[in-house]
């Protein structure tokens, strides 16, 4: 069995989850351990992310709206002039009653990397 890393999680591909089991806490504690500052709270993944200024957390912003939009998965984003609150969880797993997928940390690692280029 190949053991996940934040490089092979950014380079998965998101996939629908409908009717696909939630992630246990196990499971989200192992691939959190893989993410610098995400957390779970509150039934969802969260990392806050700051920047000197207004721009560039417009320019950051629009980063993640393109990461989303490949994936199709969006995230719950709480925009401030100088940091960016991002939130994931998977409305469609457990028959509609939400929880956290492999899609959420799959895009969380996009933005790690992505994050590392900015």
């Amino acid at each position: 069995m190949t053991s996940v890393t934040l490089e092979s999680l950014a380079r998965s591909k998101a996939t629908p989850q409908h009717g696909n089991a939630a992630f246990t806490q196990g499971q989200i504690d192992t691939h959190l351990a893989l993410l610098p500052g995400w957390q779970f709270a509150a039934g969802k993944i969260v990392k806050t992310f700051k920047f000197k200024n207004y721009y560039e957390t417009m320019a950051f912003v629009n980063v993640v709206a393109a990461i989303a939009h490949q994936t199709d998965h969006h995230p719950d984003l709480s925009v401030h002039y100088n940091r960016l609150e991002i939130a994931f969880n998977t409305h469609d797993v457990e028959g509609g009653k939400g929880g956290i997928s492999i899609n959420d940390f799959i895009c969380a690692a996009r933005i790690e990397a992505a994050a590392l280029l900015v």
